[in-house]
């Protein structure tokens, strides 16, 4: 497992494994940098969403290995999860009584923005929210 963070930086990277085990530390990790940036108020919002796409990573890839990455920007964080599937995620009419399948509309109705680009080694899923999506107050 790879860490990059310096004081004042403005992203972190990390390359690692995405096991359901490990979700948690990883859950931590985020909470700590936005936080840090001055972000608590997207801090449960942006833990949701990077454990979805963690979790898709595990459940959907050939692969578990990935690299997370959190960016901030001036309103609020960009995450990135880049993964080694050509697989893109798919967003299904959710059946509420199942036990998984909810992610990706969940992730839709948290994030500013969030999409997929392809990549010569796979795909980066990601997403944006700002402190206007979770707080009612416009964007500085």
């Amino acid at each position: 497992m790879t860490v990059m963070a310096e004081a004042g930086i403005r992203e972190y990277r990390q390359e690692l494994t995405a096991h359901p085990q490990d979700l948690k530390v990883l859950r931590v990790i985020v909470r700590a940098h936005l936080r840090y940036w001055g972000f608590d108020q997207l801090v449960e919002a942006a833990t949701l969403g990077v454990n979805e796409l963690l979790s898709n990573v595990d459940k959907h890839t050939k692969s578990a290995s990935c690299v997370l990455t959190l960016q901030r920007q001036p309103a609020g964080v960009r995450v990135t999860v880049s993964d080694t599937s050509t697989a893109l995620p798919v967003v299904r009419s959710p059946d509420w009584a199942a036990e998984s399948g909810r992610g990706l509309v969940l992730l839709r109705e948290l994030a500013t923005s969030w999409g997929v680009k392809p990549t010569d080694e796979g795909k980066d899923v990601w997403f944006e929210i700002e402190i206007s999506t979770t707080s009612g107050e416009p964007a500085a």
